[in-house]
């Protein structure tokens, strides 16, 4: 494409790409030396008029890296976000503690540096999902803090194979998501966010209403609440792509939902409530495991995610690390 010659040019990152016939994942575009984007407002205008290019490399690719390009501050990136005209979507119904930083971005999950985040589609487990999410690495990690990503209907594909009739009952009866929430936020827990930020409000009427438009039961205990979702799809059907995804929070809610109010095996199970089988999950692990490839960060990086297509997932890591996030409609 001539027009992508003018700003932006793929590039390799060996180890850390894997090729699949027609198209690489993740896709790496640089500034093009010969026209180097020299500033900010440069590289959000070219963003603007490449933008077709930029629709067409994600949806072939499902995740974009931005490497190499100025973008210094969570303002640079909240430009960045702005330039690419996706609609902000608000979040309520996710499990991980953030902080709003400005405009419309937000801290990435504020959990503990030495936990491993598990590999997830953001928000699968709430029917109000961001479409696309981008991540901007404000400070690189002093070591680790790797975000692994992984294509959804590669894992399907793979699940399929192996365990038919356990993906053929996860079509069936979808999953049923239990999580119990402080009142407050828990910095020491990976999905410590307590129930007046998830629901935005203070107000216990208003959190029941705002949890009924996303088809979550809440049941109030003493010193919180129980939620309860679903039964919802495990396995999504991405019409754009024409193929089956994973799209599921199932190996990040059954081994990784553990807190002092949580017990990760009874956070999902079939959405008739019977127990999911601990071998098949933790193979599905091991699957996503295999499959993924671990981005190292750099400062400066963005990542655009196309959230149907791909999980992702967060190493453990020396600080210091901050990397911020924005989800899209």
């Amino acid at each position: 494409m001539a027009a992508q010659a003018e700003y932006f040019i793929e590039t390799q990152l060996p180890n850390h790409q894997k090729h699949y016939g027609s198209f690489t994942f993740p896709s790496i575009l640089s500034p093009n030396p010969k026209s180097s984007p020299s500033s900010l407002s440069v590289f959000t205008e070219a963003i603007k008029s490449h933008k077709p290019f930029l629709d067409s490399l994600l949806l072939k690719s499902g995740a974009l890296l931005f490497r190499g390009f100025p973008v210094k501050t969570a303002k640079d990136f909240n430009d960045v976000v702005e330039a690419f005209g996706f609609e902000e979507l608000p979040y309520v119904g996710g499990a991980a503690p953030r902080t709003n930083v400005v405009g419309r971005v937000f801290t990435a999950n504020e959990s503990p540096p030495d936990q491993k985040i598990p590999f997830h589609h953001e928000m699968a487990q709430v029917p109000e999902f961001p479409s696309k999410l981008f991540f901007f690495c404000e400070v690189e990690p002093g070591s680790g803090g790797e975000t692994p990503i992984v294509l959804s209907h590669i894992v399907y594909e793979k699940m399929k194979e192996k365990y038919p009739e356990f993906v053929d009952r996860l079509e069936a009866h979808g999953l049923l998501y239990t999580r119990v929430l402080g009142e407050d936020d828990d910095p020491s827990s990976p999905i410590g966010r307590g129930w007046k930020s998830t629901f935005l409000t203070s107000n216990k009427a208003v959190a029941e209403e705002r949890a009924a438009k996303l088809g979550m039961k809440l049941e109030w205990l003493s010193d919180g609440v129980k939620t309860v979702m679903g039964p919802i799809p495990a396995i999504k059907y991405d019409k754009s792509r024409q193929h089956k995804i994973w799209f599921n929070s199932m190996v990040a809610a059954y081994t990784g939902w553990e807190d002092s109010r949580n017990d990760p095996v009874k956070a999902v199970t079939f959405g008739d409530g019977q127990p999911l089988p601990a071998d098949i999950i933790y193979d599905c692990l091991k699957i996503l495991e295999d499959e993924c490839v671990p981005i190292p960060w750099k400062k400066g990086d963005v990542m655009l995610i196309d959230n149907l297509a791909t999980l992702h997932s967060r190493r453990s890591f020396d600080p210091p690390r901050r990397v911020l996030a924005s989800l899209c409609k």
